[in-house]
């Protein structure tokens, strides 16, 4: 019975994904029939988006003529290809190479683009898609395979994909034209998106002993010089997150914070060894175990908060005192199952829903505590910043006690109306018509 249940609801699901896929919209992803690319999106994801202008000059041109025309018409591009290694190569490599030489068929260079001749860089980048999430290879699947993704205003979606498009271009982290492995190896590289409430990676590294060396001295060091053993007195995120290959997730072990995790599977503790012999570069053997010891004591420490809070709000659901109750909130667009069979989204289940609209007041201080709290708890603790992790750790049994205090509110007896705010109302309708 379970079987056929399963078969049922996996045909479901394909039938709903096939049918938004094949919507009104012209976006791309699981709902992308459901939403319209913002005109940024050709920049974002230009494999996707990007349409050349007919509109533009006309002829075929080789690259030192498009040098010779742009430095009047964008000198500052020029002058950021003029100082790459691209121009300083014994055959340059100019502007028809990764641009096209039709000026009315010109394209935006994709990661592709760039494989042609970083294939090593390119093959090891896209290696990361078998970790699975979280991975840069993957991040733009992340964001548009999101069902709440369909349910945001176009400010939001924006914002949404300038970081999300580390995965389809790569001037994400090195900046065009001048695309230097120097700009990249900086910690400036990365805290353009690994910043803000949900991944404080700035301000935990800078506030580390290796990020305030970094603030101290950084100005100083030679950012040419390879992420070797030797060549930079603190590591900086690339050192530690890319030595030895050209992506993130190789090495990561915690998911992002998201998810318990067993850190001695075989799996992680092959993973763990790889962490440690970068740690060793710096640091001996005991001083590298004690750091992976206490960074196991603090998610151990922040689960078992977490689970406590998960238990009271699933009681709270079987008790169905939880408002909006399933059925009284809007489904999002593409969720066609939900709008048949809705279901009240605690915990890490649809954990990031909760992030957005269509949930009661103790789902959204979850989700707070869950994704806000928890995550900076998490990253103080990798990144050796203690004092930071205890200060979110507090904020924590802060969030744990208003959820109490909520969930004894919703017991007390009386009639719990969720109210049109949750069935209809100006920005529900707003983003409806406009999304």
């Amino acid at each position: 019975m379970r079987s056929l249940a399963s078969l049922l609801l996996a045909l479901l699901f394909l039938y709903t994904s096939v049918a938004m896929a094949g919507g009104a919209g012209k976006g791309i992803g699981l709902y992308g029939g459901e939403w319209s690319p913002d005109p940024m999106s050709e920049y974002w994801d230009p494999k996707s988006f990007y349409t050349p202008r007919a509109d533009l000059v006309e002829g075929i041109y080789r690259g030192e003529e498009c040098v010779d025309c742009h430095e009047g018409i964008t000198p500052g591009i020029v002058k950021g290809w003029r100082a790459s290694r691209h121009a300083a190569a014994a055959k340059p490599v100019l502007c028809d190479a990764c641009h096209g030489a039709d000026h009315q068929k010109i394209i935006f260079p994709t990661t592709e683009t760039c494989a042609g001749c970083h294939e090593k860089q390119h093959g090891e980048f896209m290696d990361e898609k078998r970790y699975g999430f979280p991975s840069h290879a993957l991040a733009m699947e992340r964001a548009v395979d999101a069902k709440h993704f369909v349910d945001k205003p176009k400010a939001e979606t924006a914002s949404c994909m300038q970081c999300h498009s580390v995965a389809t271009k790569c001037d994400s982290c090195h900046t065009r034209h001048l695309f230097s492995a120097a700009e990249a190896r900086r910690p400036e590289a990365c805290v353009t998106c690994h910043s803000g409430p949900p991944h404080p990676d700035d301000e935990t590294y800078y506030s580390s002993a290796h990020g305030k060396l970094y603030l101290a001295e950084g100005s100083k060091w030679d950012w040419s010089k390879p992420l070797a053993k030797g060549n930079y007195p603190a590591p900086t995120c690339a050192y530690c997150h890319m030595r030895g290959k050209h992506q993130v997730a190789e090495k990561a072990i915690w998911k992002f914070g998201l998810r318990e995790v067993n850190p001695n599977t075989s799996e992680n503790m092959v993973k763990k060894a790889k962490w440690m012999a970068v740690c060793r570069d710096c640091h001996d053997e005991k001083t590298s175990a004690k750091a992976f010891s206490t960074l196991a004591k603090e998610r151990k420490r922040a689960w078992t908060k977490l689970y406590e809070m998960e238990d009271l709000l699933k009681d709270l659901r079987s008790g169905k005192v939880i408002t909006p109750a399933p059925g009284q909130r809007p489904a999002y667009p593409a969720d066609f199952v939900d709008s048949i069979w809705p279901i009240i989204r605690i915990g890490f289940h649809e954990g990031q829903a909760s992030a957005f609209y269509n949930v009661s007041l103790i789902e959204r201080l979850y989700f707070e505590m869950w994704y806000f709290d928890n995550l900076g708890a998490y990253k103080g603790a990798a990144h050796g910043a203690d004092e930071l992790a205890n200060l979110q750790h507090q904020k924590m049994e802060r969030s744990m006690k208003r959820i109490r205090a909520e969930a004894a509110r919703l017991r007390r007896p009386g009639k719990r109306e969720p109210g049109d705010l949750w069935l209809r109302g100006e920005y529900t309708d707003f983003n409806r018509e406009n999304n």
